[in-house]
């Protein structure tokens, strides 16, 4: 069973920049669409971005308001989230979640645990 790990969350200011990372164990990520949520405070689970496993991107840009990339290193079998320009209303848990198909969804069979991330001054 694939398990997700992120890291890579912690404390900035805003206008700065995080790259968050997703891993695995269990079976190599490089076999899925990966898609990165974000759950912050008041607000209900909402999808940031996704890489499908033919590299695909889709961005909900409601989120990530083209703030945020994407990204994979299959050499490393993991996906990233970098951040940039970020606001105290990025504040929240982020999550990876994987699942072993071609194209986007709201519908993962793995779930990380979350990285918290705060924006503020």
């Amino acid at each position: 069973q694939l398990h997700l790990v992120e890291s890579g969350g912690g404390l900035v200011e805003p206008g700065g920049s995080l790259r968050l990372s997703c891993t695995a164990s269990g079976d190599q990520l490089n076999y899925y669409t990966v898609h990165w949520f974000r759950q912050v405070p008041g607000k209900e689970r909402e999808g940031v971005s996704c890489i499908s496993v033919h590299d695909r991107i889709s961005n909900n840009q409601d989120s990530s308001e083209g703030r945020f990339t994407i990204s994979r290193d299959r050499t490393k079998g993991a996906v990233y989230l970098q951040m940039s320009g970020l606001k105290p209303e990025d504040t929240g848990t982020y999550y990876c979640a994987a699942r072993r198909i071609s194209y986007c969804t709201y519908e993962y069979d793995s779930w990380g645990q979350g990285t918290r991330v705060t924006v503020s001054s």
